[in-house]
């Protein structure tokens, strides 16, 4: 029982470390937007277009941290519930034995899986974590969308104040450059929405 309470201090630090990594992505994207305006009023595209998926990167990834730190605290959550009540199950404790080196790696898979396991544990699986689930798996991917990469760079250029089309260098329009990246992106987005629909 003993054994329990320390591991379940473990899950709910986790929560916490999930949180403040995510926060810590939050002010990566801020930078990230921040270089994105001097490029653009460098006229740099190419650079600009760089620093916005790292952007986007950075903002889904803040995403699946706070999801994941909401799924690991409602676990913790239940695996007290367990321990006030005294229905620590055999198999629980089984699953908690691995449990530490699992959380310190901050391997969002990892956890995921882990997580998994103890969700089985409980008699009835909660809806709206099975649906966060659901909608983690959709973002968790290192694709970053050509549009929203190109509707930053319209959103940071207009807070600069500055036309994209008027500061890009003469002969040159927003696509050239971009069509073959474009390109390969939109097979990677036919090829994902293929998987899912297969899921």
């Amino acid at each position: 029982m003993a054994n329990m309470e320390k591991h379940l201090f473990n899950l709910k630090f986790a929560a916490k470390e999930l949180n403040r990594n995510s926060k810590r992505c939050d002010k990566e994207e801020k930078a990230e937007k921040a270089k994105i305006k001097k490029a653009i009023q460098k006229g740099n595209m190419e650079v600009a277009r760089i620093h916005a998926e790292n952007a986007i990167r950075q903002k889904n990834q803040a995403i699946n941290f706070l999801r994941m730190s909401a799924r690991v605290d409602a676990v913790a959550a239940r695996v007290q519930t367990a321990v006030t009540m005294g229905k620590v199950t055999k198999s629980m404790a089984g699953v908690v034995k691995s449990m530490d080196a699992t959380l310190k790696s901050m391997n969002l898979e990892k956890i995921s899986a882990l997580m998994d396991k103890f969700e089985h544990q409980f008699e009835t699986l909660d809806v709206q974590t099975q649906q966060m689930e659901d909608t983690m798996s959709n973002t968790t991917t290192l694709t970053t969308p050509q549009n929203q990469v190109d509707m930053l760079l319209q959103e940071m250029a207009d807070e600069a104040g500055l036309d994209l089309n008027m500061e890009l260098p003469q002969g040159q329009t927003g696509s050239v450059g971009t069509s073959v990246a474009s390109a390969e992106q939109d097979e990677l987005s036919q090829r994902l929405a293929r998987l899912r629909d297969q899921v």
